[in-house]
């Protein structure tokens, strides 16, 4: 039997780029990112089992594309991996609409697009699995980064409502919500530590790609509607997330102790790059 057909969004760094890679034998492969360049010096060029495409996930026509191309060189999709994302941390008096945007159209509406094309085709074969990327900032709010937060519940609450409504088609749809992980994403939230400061507010153990590819694959195999990584800060953040106003009286707690982290873990980055 052959491989599944698998695709996957933001695959030219972070998470993306590491599970492709680490399962390239697993699947046949659609890897794609808007960052066309740096996608091949990651994969090379097309081959048998290998379709790398650009793909701009905010854009709907660049969706319809990108599954006409799956299509037409493996005749199914099996598999959809939403990873693709942005964080731009901003206090709401300092943002301007490009951050609004930003976040709305690649995460929010990248997820959309992609589940809603992926799972008409998928609906046409008998079923597959769709997993979508979201956050704990999903879960619970983070002040700092109100605009990745709205995107992030958006991505939740859509997979959670789409889990139900698909399964009937055999179709699956489980979200991840991880906590902080060693991608770019973290090194940028870094260089803005008083906005980024109560994504930090947990441990100083960062989660690392191969922690999120054990979810995937977790995901793959057992088909939950949801995984919190990691799962003690899943049950607080849905905790903080479900009485607001406990949220306010931890946030200047909070907010001091990520800023405490973000030091310590620049300080850790600052060590690793002298080393």
């Amino acid at each position: 039997m052959k491989h599944p057909v698998a695709l996957i969004t933001g695959a030219a760094s972070g998470i993306g780029r590491h599970f492709a890679l680490s399962n390239r034998e697993r699947f046949r492969w659609v890897v794609t990112d808007v960052e066309e360049a740096r996608l091949k010096d990651v994969f090379g060029n097309e081959t048998e089992t290998f379709l790398p495409l650009s793909l701009n996930v905010s854009n709907a026509q660049d969706w319809r594309s990108a599954i006409t191309a799956a299509l037409t060189k493996f005749g199914r999709i099996d598999y959809l991996f939403n990873i693709a994302g942005v964080s731009l941390p901003r206090f709401i008096t300092d943002a301007d609409e490009s951050i609004v945007e930003k976040h709305l159209d690649i995460n929010a509406k990248g997820v959309l697009y992609g589940t809603t094309f992926a799972a008409q085709e998928m609906e046409k074969r008998g079923g597959g699995h769709i997993i979508n990327i979201a956050s704990l900032a999903g879960i619970a709010p983070v002040p700092g980064m109100a605009y990745y937060t709205a995107s992030k519940f958006a991505v939740r609450g859509f997979s959670l409502a789409a889990a139900l409504e698909l399964r009937e088609k055999n179709i699956y749809v489980t979200v991840i919500c991880p906590d902080l992980v060693r991608t770019p994403m973290l090194d940028h939230q870094l260089t803005l530590p008083r906005e980024s400061a109560l994504s930090f507010s947990g441990s100083t153990r960062v989660l690392a790609v191969e922690d999120v590819e054990k979810a995937i694959l977790k995901a793959i195999r057992k088909k939950p509607l949801e995984l919190a990584l990691p799962l003690s800060r899943g049950i607080l953040a849905k905790i903080g997330g479900s009485i607001s106003g406990l949220a306010w009286l931890l946030y200047r707690r909070l907010y001091r102790k990520g800023l405490r982290n973000a030091g310590k873990l620049k300080n850790e980055y600052k060590n690793l790059i002298e080393g």
